[in-house]
Formats: C-alpha cells, sequence, structure tokens
C-alpha cells in the first residue's frame, strides 16, 4: 500500500467530486425507482396474478432482498479490487433490463425471477458508489456526502409511487382491454421505468476512477487479480458450491458447515410444517447459510477484514441496529400505498393522483430527512466520537408515533400528512450508520464493508419486514394490523444501539492496530 499526503481536513471537495455524486445520485434514483415500483402496482400485480399480501411481501422484499444480499457480497469484493466504475455500468445495465423484463411476467413465479436479476443487478450500486464516494470527498464531509447520494432512495422511492400510478391509469384508460402485446397498466409501468437506465449506463461508463485511498493518503495498489477473487468469493456464498469452499478449509470446516446447512434446513421445514410458505423461509434460509459460510471463508482468506468487519462487535451492532429501522420502513414503504388504497377506497381513475400526493410528499421529506440527518450526524461527531449514533437512535424511536396514526388515520387527509413526516424522521439515520461502518474499516475493504452493511437493511429489514406484515395481514385480514405488529422490534434496536454507543470508541480508535494483528501490511 503506497503512502501520500492525507487530504487535510478542511479541504473542500472539487467540483468534478460534486460531478461524480450527482451522477450517482441519479443511479440511486433509478436503483429505488425500479426497486419500490411493486408498491404502488401491488393490488393491479395481486388482482391479475392472483396472489396475496404475503405473496406481494415476498415480490417485493424477499425475493429481491435475499439475492440482492448475497450477491452484495462477492459484487463488494469486486468493487474493493476491480474497477468500480465498470462494475456500477454493468450492474445498471442488468437491473434495468430486468426491471424492463418484469413487464412481461404472467406469473409470480416468473415475477419473482425477474425480481432475483434485479436484485443481483442493484448489488453493484452501492459497494462501488460508497468507495467511490469515500475517496472523492473529504472524512469531514463523508456522511454529508454518503447521505446525499442515499436520498436517491427517498427521491426515486417517492418518484417510482407517482410515475407507476400515472402510467398504470393512462394505460388502462386508453387500453381497457389490454395493449401492445397484451399488456396491461403494471406491465407497461414496469418497462417505462426500466428502459431509461440503459441509458444512464452510458453516462456512468465515462466516470473517472480516482485512486483508491486517496482521501485518506493510503493508496492501495492495483489487485492483480480481481475476477479471480470475485470468483472465489463466489463460491463461498452460493450453495451448493459453499461446500466446496468449505472443504478447501479442511474436513473440520466441511462438517461444521454442514452442520449448520442441516440446522438451517430443519429450521425451514418446521417453518414450513406450521404453515409458513416454503419459497419465503427457504430463500431465507439460503441467505443465512450463505453468509455464515462466506464470514467463515473470510476468516481464513482475508483476517484482517473479518477482523474489522464481521469480528468487530461495534460493526454488527451498528448493522443490527439500523438493520431494524429499515424492519419498519421497506413495511411501511411497501404497504403504505396499499393500506391508503384500499384503506379509504380509492377509485382506479384517481390512482394518478394518490400516487402524486403520496410520491411528492415522501420523496421531499425523504430528501431532506436524510441529508439534514447526515449534516447533523457529522456535526455531533465532531463533538464525540459517538455523536453520529445519537441520530440513529433518534431515527429509532422518533418515528414511532406517526407511523401508529398513520396505519390508523381517520381520514385519507390526515394519513397523507403522516405519512412524509413518518418518511422525514424514519430516514435520517442512515448517512449516519453507513458513515459509521466506513470509519471502522481501512480504504481497500469499504466495499466489503458496505455489503457487510446492507446485509442488515436486506435479509434483516427487507426480506423479513414487508413479508412479515403482509403475513400478518393475510392472517388477521388487516393491513394495518400487519404494520404495527413490527413495533416489537424496537427493544431490539435500542439495546443494538446501546452496544454501539459502548463499542464504538475503542474500535474505531484500534482499527489499525487490531488490522496489522491479523496480518496486514499497512
Amino acid at each position: 500500500m503506497a503512502s501520500l499526503p492525507p487530504t487535510p481536513d478542511g479541504a473542500k471537495a472539487s467540483p468534478y467530486a460534486w460531478y461524480v455524486l450527482s451522477l450517482l445520485l441519479l443511479v440511486y434514483i433509478l436503483n429505488f425507482v425500479d426497486r419500490q415500483i411493486v408498491a404502488i402496482l401491488a393490488d393491479d400485480i395481486k388482482r391479475d396474478l392472483g396472489l396475496r399480501d404475503q405473496d406481494i411481501g415476498f415480490l417485493y422484499g424477499t425475493a429481491f432482498g435475499v439475492f440482492y444480499a448475497l450477491f452484495g457480497i462477492p459484487l463488494g469484493r469486486l468493487a474493493d479490487n476491480w474497477h468500480r466504475v465498470r462494475l456500477m455500468t454493468l450492474g445498471l445495465a442488468l437491473w434495468s433490463s430486468m426491471t424492463a423484463l418484469s413487464g412481461f411476467a404472467r406469473t409470480g413465479m416468473v415475477l419473482g425471477l425477474a425480481r432475483i436479476g434485479v436484485g443481483i443487478g442493484e448489488a453493484t450500486a452501492s459497494p462501488a458508489a460508497y468507495s467511490l464516494i469515500s475517496d472523492w470527498f473529504p472524512k469531514r464531509l463523508r456522511a454529508t456526502a454518503l447521505a446525499l447520494y442515499s436520498s436517491g432512495i427517498y427521491l426515486g422511492g417517492g418518484l417510482s409511487l407517482f410515475i407507476g400510478a400515472l402510467i398504470v391509469q393512462r394505460w388502462n384508460q386508453t387500453y381497457p382491454a389490454g395493449g401492445p402485446l397484451g399488456l396491461v397498466g403494471w406491465q407497461a409501468a414496469f418497462l417505462a421505468v426500466g428502459l431509461p437506465g440503459l441509458l444512464v449506463a452510458g453516462l456512468v461508463f465515462t466516470l473517472r476512477e480516482p485512486p483508491r485511498g486517496r482521501s485518506e493518503g493510503m493508496v492501495a495498489t492495483a489487485h492483480p487479480a480481481p475476477f479471480r477473487e470475485f470468483f472465489e468469493e463466489l463460491l463461498t456464498i452460493v450453495p451448493p458450491f459453499t461446500l466446496i469452499g468449505a472443504a478447501r478449509l479442511g474436513r473440520a470446516a466441511l462438517i461444521r458447515n454442514l452442520a449448520v446447512l442441516a440446522l438451517v434446513a430443519g429450521l425451514v421445514a418446521l417453518f414450513v410444517s406450521l404453515g409458513e410458505p416454503i419459497a419465503q423461509w427457504a430463500a431465507v434460509g439460503t441467505g443465512a447459510y450463505a453468509v455464515y459460510s462466506w464470514a467463515t471463508a473470510l476468516r481464513r482468506r482475508d483476517p484482517p477484514t473479518y477482523a474489522l468487519i464481521v469480528g468487530t462487535p461495534a460493526f454488527l451492532c451498528v448493522v443490527l441496529a439500523y438493520g431494524l429501522n429499515t424492519f419498519l420502513s421497506y413495511a411501511m414503504a411497501g404497504f403504505a400505498p396499499s393500506f391508503l388504497r384500499r384503506a379509504f377506497a380509492i377509485p382506479p381513475e384517481q390512482l394518478g393522483s394518490l400516487g402524486f400526493w403520496i410520491g411528492a410528499p415522501v420523496a421531499l421529506a425523504g430528501f431532506l430527512g436524510v441529508t439534514l440527518g447526515g449534516r447533523v450526524a457529522d456535526a455531533l461527531r465532531v463533538r464525540s466520537p459517538v455523536g453520529r449514533i445519537h441520530v440513529i437512535l433518534f431515527g429509532c424511536l422518533a418515528p414511532l408515533a406517526p407511523m401508529a396514526l398513520l396505519f390508523t388515520a381517520p381520514t385519507l387527509g390526515f394519513a397523507l400528512w403522516m405519512l412524509p413526516l413518518t418518511q422525514f424522521l424514519i430516514c435520517g439515520a442512515l448517512g449516519a450508520a453507513a458513515a459509521t461502518t466506513q470509519d471502522l474499516v481501512l480504504p481497500r475493504m469499504r466495499g466489503t464493508a458496505t455489503a457487510a452493511f446492507f446485509i442488515g437493511t436486506t435479509l434483516i429489514g427487507l426480506s423479513l419486514g414487508p413479508y412479515t406484515a403482509g403475513r400478518i395481514a393475510t392472517l388477521t385480514g388487516d393491513l394495518a394490523t400487519g404494520m404495527l405488529a413490527l413495533f416489537a422490534s424496537v427493544p431490539v434496536a435500542v439495546v443494538a444501539i446501546w452496544g454501539a454507543y459502548r463499542l464504538l470508541p475503542a474500535a474505531e480508535a484500534s482499527k489499525l492496530a487490531r488490522a496489522r494483528a491479523a496480518g496486514e501490511a499497512v
């Protein structure tokens, strides 16, 4: 690893850095338009494909989320070792194509497979983007820059509601019996939001690649075989190839791997015997087993990275805390439009108007919340090593009251006020949590750290939150009950935040020493 003078703490970001951030933000907006559009299309998909709320939760969350999490790990490794701009270009082209192909789905299974493809493609975005942003911006602006990038979640999510609803309404009015190729409104919406991403991919390809570690003066040398590392990583996390990876580590490792596989399979079988759908829990079980296999292999192959990520309790506490934040937020994002349509009997001809009055305020509230949250997190971090943790705690507790009021609202107008207020309060923790995990690792580990961070927002939040809300709604016949039942996760999140508060200062101060003790050549 070469050494250069670190970027001065008071240095300003260059105009080109802000251009890069702007284009990455556009990519992330498209990312979440393609990801979130299922929410406004849910009732139409349910009707045409004969699905239930729990199936929508699976399509919106689990089918996408599990594969997003699993492929995020090897793709995060590739982002650490290869050309990040090219990786993001390829990923954007893949997920945009799969979103467009979702428009041709005629069954829930086909739509599920397309959602898996969207998840794999989108897994390239944040590992590459977080690493690029961390190199283009000085440390003092990192949470702000990451928060601005992360505002794409809310801008894209809000935009998807308006665009999706408008396309469905106009298409079905123009073609009441189905349009060209027999497509109905929700299928046309998938096509309309997927194709523009192919054009943006061309712009992303033109971005410059900065020296890795540039902002901290620790410029990493180019990896001699990045794709060999990628395929090695893939073998450690994609079943059944994980058994090959475990066998390489020795007989004892293979036996432990098989034991964990048997335990996970037994738990999945138990859930299925209790009446749970096999697709949901087979996917979640696959994710849990695969992450175990990956962590075991990482410990043997790259002890310093393992030590600073999986082996750092402070890192795990932040991942769990923010993962439980997304347990609520993803469920709300997935089902709030359906709740409003059903609770207040919104007719099809008003769907476009509803999409606007949900999407625009939610997009603005999310942008303001995540941006202000990042700024406050940076300001508090200057005062204290645990300053950003206060923002995570606020994001855990502050949204509970308005969320409860949203799902018990007596009128549509009141609900439309509570939805953006909840969004504003719940999203402020993202920049703080992301920056905290980046601060706990070395520059060469940032892509892998980002992938590990997003395991929390997928396997914990996205894969379980929407499904759990949908499953309870299916069992009780009430979507509000399904949402409010998720509040049971809050005490666990508070405990995780307390753990991060206690452990973070020592973990950050000792990261270089612990990396060296694990074999890092720095």
